[in-house]
C-alpha cells in the first residue's frame, strides 16, 4: 500500500516542488483564410518507451519523500545509507531486494539510470546512496554524517566524492503486480 502523507512538512515540501504544466499553448496559424473556422490542433504526445509507464511517476516519488520525512523524527538509531532507503521505499510501497550503496551506483535490476531526477528518485555515489527530495533545490535526503537529513548533491563534500547517478524505481507489470498481492500465480 503506497505512503498516505500526513505530515506538514510533506505539505510544505510540495508547495515548494515546481510543477510542470501539460497544457498547450495554441499558436496561430497564419496561413488559413481569417473567416475559416478553427479547429483545434492536435498534437500527438510523445513516444514513450514501453517500459517507461513502468518507472515510478512523480506522484508515487512524492510518497517515497513522504516516508523519509516522516521517519526524521522516529528514527532510534541511524542506520546506514543503503539500509535507510531500502527500508523507505518498503514503507512507502515500493520493495526490492536490498543491495549496498555500491551496488546501486553501479546499477541493479530494479532501477533505471536517469538523467534528469524527480522527487523519490535515487541519488548515488561510489559508497553511498539517498532519495531526492527537491531537484530543482538539488537536495536528497540520507543518512549523514550529523544524522538523518537534506543536504544538496552540489555541495563541495558531494562535488568532492565523485559524479553521482540518478535512478528511478521500475515497478512490476501490472499483472504481476496483481498475482503478487494475490499470494502466487495461477
Amino acid at each position: 500500500m503506497p505512503f498516505k502523507p500526513h505530515c506538514p512538512a510533506l505539505l510544505l515540501l510540495l508547495a515548494l516542488v515546481p510543477t510542470t504544466s501539460t497544457a498547450q499553448q495554441k499558436i496561430p496559424r497564419h496561413d488559413s483564410p481569417a473567416n475559416a473556422p478553427r479547429v483545434p490542433r492536435t498534437t500527438a504526445s510523445p513516444r514513450k518507451h514501453p517500459s517507461q509507464s513502468l518507472l515510478l511517476n512523480s506522484s508515487e516519488g512524492l510518497s517515497v519523500v513522504g516516508a523519509a520525512l516522516e521517519s526524521r523524527g522516529r528514527a532510534r538509531s541511524k542506520p546506514d545509507c543503503s539500509h535507510l532507503v531500502h527500508t523507505l521505499y518498503e514503507r512507502a510501497g515500493f520493495p526490492y531486494s536490498y543491495v549496498s550503496s555500491s551496488d546501486l551506483y553501479l546499477g541493479v535490476q530494479q532501477f533505471r539510470h536517469v538523467l534528469h531526477p524527480q522527487p523519490g528518485d535515487l541519488v548515488a555515489w561510489p559508497g553511498h546512496v539517498g532519495i531526492v527530495v527537491n531537484p530543482s533545490q538539488n537536495t536528497f535526503y540520507s543518512s549523514l554524517g550529523s544524522g538523518l537529513g537534506v543536504e544538496s548533491y552540489a555541495a563541495p563534500y558531494w562535488k568532492e566524492r565523485g559524479a553521482h547517478r540518478f535512478y528511478r524505481y521500475k515497478k512490476a507489470p501490472a499483472r504481476a503486480r496483481s498475482l503478487n498481492s494475490q499470494g502466487g500465480s495461477r
